[in-house]
């Protein structure tokens, strides 16, 4: 937890925030006044991560309009949240992405959904596929997995 409240962790973790924008969370803290609301709370913030202590807050719900009509259901953290999170992510995805399958694509760095349909077609059009799994999901988009 040292490298993720490190001096120059945190203030790359501040920036990605900052440029990424996004709405407050429950707490109504605005990405605008997360600087200094930081220079006020942060040293008993760090302190709670340090110790183990630290209780991420509850997520505001949002719906957001599908172009085809009904909402998609989002979780927004707060913004601290959401800092901690960016912390944490700069400092394991380092560690932990070389531990993944190269056939794996989910919020991985440089691959996207589109890579892994182009994998699967690839495996389809090789015969290299002994099975599929073809799954309806609630938005009425199904899902195919190929191995």
């Amino acid at each position: 937890m040292e490298r993720v409240v490190e001096r120059g962790n945190m203030r790359r973790a501040y920036r990605r925030v900052l440029r990424n924008q996004g709405s407050a969370g429950v707490d109504g803290l605005s990405v605008e006044g997360l600087g200094d609301w930081l220079k006020m709370h942060w040293p008993s913030v760090k302190q709670a991560l340090l110790e183990g202590r630290y209780v991420p807050q509850a997520v505001r719900r949002a719906d957001i309009p599908k172009p085809q009509g009904g909402v998609r259901t989002l979780g927004v953290p707060s913004v601290v949240d959401r800092l901690i999170q960016q912390a944490l992510h700069q400092v394991l995805q380092p560690i932990l992405e070389p531990t993944f399958s190269a056939s794996s694509y989910g919020f991985r760095p440089g691959k996207s959904a589109l890579d892994a349909v182009r994998q699967a077609q690839a495996y389809v059009q090789g015969g290299r596929h002994g099975w599929s799994i073809s799954i309806w999901r609630s938005s009425s988009i199904e899902s195919t997995m190929m191995c």
